[in-house]
């Protein structure tokens, strides 16, 4: 199975506390990303913008995908962790 490429440019939102920093570089499959800014924000705050770039379609999705470590409501506090792609190998 083929591991997807990550894009050049992406938001993750995430509930769990990942052992990641701003300027962080962390192999994702066959890639390396940089992590430009983390910060922790409430579910409601996350904009059209927000979503789009996390690849969902919509703010529900956005909500089933992040709940892996638990139920998410608009007040749950989320990671919103931005990134770039800064090595991808050959293929």
């Amino acid at each position: 199975m083929a591991v997807p490429r990550p894009p050049r440019y992406a938001r993750q939102v995430t509930k769990s506390g990942w052992s990641i920093r701003e300027g962080g570089q962390y192999p994702v499959g066959p890639a390396r990303i940089e992590v430009d800014s983390v910060e922790l924000v409430p579910f409601a705050s996350m904009t059209a913008a927000d979503i789009r770039r996390s690849g969902e379609k919509d703010r529900e999705s956005l909500r089933q995908r992040a709940a892996h470590a638990g139920p998410i409501t608009d007040d749950t506090l989320l990671y919103r962790v931005e990134f770039h792609l800064v090595q991808s190998q050959a293929r």
